[in-house]
């Protein structure tokens, strides 16, 4: 209970609480759109996303300072690849940020002349980029977990072990791509951190794609993925042993 209190007491916790019923909304909406009794409904779930999507710009109006300190302290990381990932994915999220809030102002009327789709778009590649980023700093973090298990001697007993258990699967599967799965899971059995924040990642990259028609999909599986990303990051920010670091 303490743990939830504390997690409902950050703005963080409460951006994804907020974020979670947002993408919520969607997936029901688009899951009862074709159904004619639930009109009431279907209204009432598209005031609270839009309510929901309204809440969450207020939470983030100070994440562009955040996003830029980060970016000043992945500077000083002594890894060269995330320390380029991780800085170009927090000045690519700081610009989303500033767009966000742009769009934010002139939809209350503070900023007039603003062309909004302009901005929207510039806003949804900032996002794309970040997420690509965070995603190459994923795969490279997966590779070095992948390299350090291989060449323990233990490890390589247990592969032998896994195909001659298991000659059926070997015979039908090349047995290369089944050791490499293999090395995969076992790889990220002990850094559950590393597989949840992957999947994060993955999940909210079909955002942007769907807004840019780079990967055009439908409201449900934006929904999805957005609801996906969202119980992981409250996850995270609930057991912070599950939070991706650096």
């Amino acid at each position: 209970m303490e743990s939830f209190i504390t997690f409902t007491n950050q703005s963080q916790g409460r951006d994804r609480i907020f974020r979670a019923t947002q993408y919520a909304c969607a997936l029901v909406k688009y899951l009862l759109r074709k159904d004619s009794t639930r009109k009431e409904l279907l209204q009432k779930l598209r005031s609270l996303e839009s309510n929901m999507s309204s809440g969450r710009k207020l939470f983030r109006l100070g994440n562009t300072v955040n996003s830029i300190d980060a970016a000043k302290k992945t500077l000083y990381l002594s890894d060269p690849v995330l320390r380029l990932c991780l800085t170009v994915a927090n000045i690519n999220r700081a610009l989303y940020f500033i767009c966000d809030n742009v769009l934010w102002a002139r939809s209350l009327g503070f900023l007039k002349g603003i062309d909004k789709e302009r901005w929207n778009l510039n806003a949804n590649r900032y996002y794309f980029f970040s997420l690509v980023m965070n995603l190459t700093r994923d795969v490279y973090v997966i590779a070095q977990l992948m390299v350090q298990r291989s060449r323990e001697r233990q490890f390589q007993q247990k592969v032998n072990q896994h195909l001659n258990e298991s000659p059926d699967v070997a015979c039908v599967i090349i047995p290369q791509l089944d050791a490499f799965l293999f090395l995969l899971i076992e790889s990220l059995k002990n850094h559950p951190a590393v597989a949840l924040d992957t999947i994060k990642n993955a999940c909210d990259l079909f955002i942007p794609l769907d807004k840019l028609g780079i990967y055009q999909t439908n409201a449900g599986v934006v929904g999805m993925c957005g609801l996906v990303s969202s119980l992981i990051g409250i996850l995270s920010v609930l057991k912070t042993s599950l939070k991706m670091k650096p």
